[in-house]
This record gives C-alpha cells, sequence and structure tokens, in this order.
C-alpha cells in the first residue's frame, strides 16, 4: 500500500495569498532547504509509521524518486529519518514522559512524525540550537497539522528543552 503524501501539504492559504488574483505571475518563494528537508523527513516518518514498511532503504528510495529536487538534495532529510527510527524507542518514551495528560495512542500521526524529528534533532544535533528545531517543529505543525497542534508540539518541545541542560540559543557541544 502507497500513501498519496499529495495529502500532506499545507492546510491554510495565508491572508495575503487569498487576495492574490488569478492572473497573477506565479513567483516561487525562496527556498529553504534545511527547512525543505524537515518537511521532507516529517512526510517521509509520516508515511512509515502508516505503513511501517519492512525495507527502509525501498521505502526511502521510492520516497525521494518523487520528490521534486534530486535525492542528494535531502541529505540532510535522510540523516534526520535514519536517526529518528534508530532512537525510535528512546524518542517515543520522551514523548510519553511529556505529553501530560494525553495518551500515546491519542497523538495525531502528522504530530507524531514532527515531533520525533524534533526530539531527535534536540537529542543529537547539537550543532543545531534547540529554539531553531523548536520553530521549524512549530511552523512545519502550523502549516500541516490543526491550529491546535503548534501548541502541543510547542508545549512538549518547550519541556524537554528545559532537560538539555545547554543554551536553548546557542549551538554547540553540551
Amino acid at each position: 500500500m502507497r500513501i498519496n503524501l499529495a495529502v500532506l501539504t499545507p492546510l491554510r492559504l495565508t491572508k495575503m495569498e487569498e487576495s492574490i488574483p488569478e492572473n497573477a505571475p506565479v513567483v516561487p518563494p525562496k527556498r529553504n532547504r534545511r527547512h525543505d528537508n524537515r518537511v521532507a523527513a516529517m512526510q517521509f516518518l509520516y508515511s512509515w509509521e502508516v505503513q511501517r514498511h519492512p525495507d527502509t532503504v525501498t521505502a526511502l528510495f521510492d520516497f525521494f524518486s518523487e520528490q521534486e529536487q534530486p535525492r542528494d538534495y535531502y541529505s540532510f532529510a535522510e540523516e534526520l529519518i535514519h536517526g529518528v527510527i534508530k532512537d525510535l524507542l528512546l524518542i517515543d518514551e520522551i514523548i510519553v514522559r511529556f505529553a501530560q495528560n494525553w495518551a500515546f495512542e491519542r497523538i495525531a500521526k502528522v504530530d507524531l512524525a514532527i515531533l520525533r524529528l524534533a526530539i531527535f534533532e534536540l537529542m543529537r544535533r547539537t550543532d543545531i540550537p534547540p529554539v531553531v528545531t523548536i520553530n521549524e517543529a512549530v511552523d512545519i505543525a502550523k502549516a500541516y497539522s490543526t491550529d491546535e497542534s503548534k501548541r502541543f508540539v510547542n508545549g512538549i518541545l518547550d519541556r524537554y528543552k528545559g532537560e538539555l541542560g545547554r543554551d536553548p540559543r546557542k549551538a554547540g557541544n553540551i
């Protein structure tokens, strides 16, 4: 079974996008490679959670063959995906611990993919300031999930950030 990732597109138009005339020229937005990679990683992790494809190599090949950029553009996404899958049990334990009064099974699959991605990044990528990771996760939740998701994701990640023992605004080793 293959999941159509076209359904995992941003949910809302901004007020500015709603007011653009139909015949206006289309100007592509400035690309942010890291953001694109995080979105791709979230989409893969969502698909992987739903399908649990036994062969990750094939699943990644299929996923990246459908992306708009060549596979090497998504090297950061692949690093995140492999890391999340490797540390999945630990990451899920952290989510359970910080999702106060919320059953793990009730967490929306999109939110779960966003949380797993961000928690892996907070745990293992000390070269990225925690606030950057959290802001990216909240932005992805705003675009791809419900209005309540951004607060849910931010709350869990903010509580976990407090346990990291490092300056949330600085990159670097602990």
